[in-house]
């Protein structure tokens, strides 16, 4: 299996624990990935453990934006809430995976997922 086992090969605690430690990086961030529970991709996002708190607390997304250096629930103006449904880390921890329920889009510009557009050589093209 994977090559005879070498696949266990710079394996740490954290990859087998069934301890939730997520590893941020220099930032204090780990992506976010969130789904739909039929598996439609909304958005990407971050969070810190201050948000990871507010979320699992809560039970809607907060995340940790960037651009305003704060926290920032989802649909805390629009009313788009993400219901959080599950929430599953990778392997090393250092990515989440928010399955949510959403209550309106999830993009700001309107669009159900953030990720609308195909890429086509230097084109974006809207997905229909």
């Amino acid at each position: 299996m994977f090559g005879g086992g070498s696949y266990m090969i710079g394996m740490t605690d954290r990859d087998t624990t069934l301890r939730f430690d997520p590893r941020f990086d220099d930032a204090g961030l780990v992506t976010a990935v969130v789904t739909t529970r039929a598996g439609g991709l909304l958005m990407v996002a971050h969070m810190n453990a201050e948000a990871i708190a507010a979320t699992q607390a809560s039970g809607e997304a907060t995340f940790w934006s960037r651009s305003r250096g704060r926290l920032w629930k989802k649909g805390e103006t629009s009313g788009n809430v993400l219901r959080m449904v599950e929430m599953r880390v990778d392997c090393d921890q250092d990515a989440l995976w928010l399955v949510v329920d959403a209550a309106g889009a999830a993009c700001h510009t309107g669009a159900t997922s953030c990720f609308y557009r195909r890429v086509e050589g230097d084109a974006l093209v809207p997905i229909a």
